[in-house]
């Protein structure tokens, strides 16, 4: 019987452990999970768009496949910088055609440098603007970050979830486009791994 409780009381740790994201070691000490990494070929262009613009920016070490992340790939369908700094980076993946099920992955990271301000964008009627990233939904915790979740938003984010943070007086984005084969909740599960899984950049001068 003492046998039978040592044991249960064992699964009850380990499923504790799992339950708030620690993991355990056979000397019981906790490790620190696996900190997220860019491939080389993803830093390549990461690391010159932070010495371009001055300010830091972050690589997305995961994406849904097969989007890479990699500025310059063939899924890489914007990589756009303005004269303020600020940049977008989108990749896409689009399969259409007689007989195929067709569907649509697509995402974008956009930097700020030195502005935290939501940007505007042009409204509904002729001279007027909107917010850009609108109706916030609470916040997602990930890898040291604390984003809060948009799902009405404007310009190249429209009909995609999109999740905003502050760092160092800037803001950054990542967003995901709701389309086929994806819903609402897959994307929601993509965007928290993709925001686990960013990686900061800074510039080297």
């Amino acid at each position: 019987m003492r046998a039978l409780a040592i044991a249960a009381v064992s699964v009850l740790a380990l499923v504790a452990a799992g339950r708030s994201g620690s993991v355990e070691s056979a000397t019981g000490t906790a490790r620190t999970p696996a900190k997220a990494r860019c491939s080389a070929a993803q830093l390549r262009g990461w690391q010159r768009l932070a010495d371009r613009i001055a300010a830091p920016v972050y690589c997305p070490s995961w994406l849904p496949d097969p989007l890479d992340g990699v500025i310059g790939s063939r899924w890489n369908n914007i990589d756009a910088v303005s004269k303020d700094r600020s940049y977008l980076m989108s990749w896409v993946w689009q399969e259409t055609g007689a007989g195929a099920a067709g569907g649509e992955l697509h995402v974008n990271l956009r930097g700020y440098p030195g502005r935290t301000a939501i940007p505007r964008c042009p409204g509904e009627v002729r001279g007027t603007t909107v917010p850009c990233f609108a109706d916030p939904h609470g916040t997602v915790r990930r890898n040291g970050i604390v984003a809060t979740v948009y799902s009405v938003n404007q310009g190249a984010d429209q009909w995609h979830i999109l999740y905003g943070w502050r760092f160092r007086w800037s803001l950054y984005t990542i967003s995901e486009h709701v389309a086929p084969p994806l819903n609402y909740r897959k994307v929601r599960a993509y965007l928290d791994r993709a925001l686990g899984g960013l990686v900061l950049v800074e510039p080297r001068s």
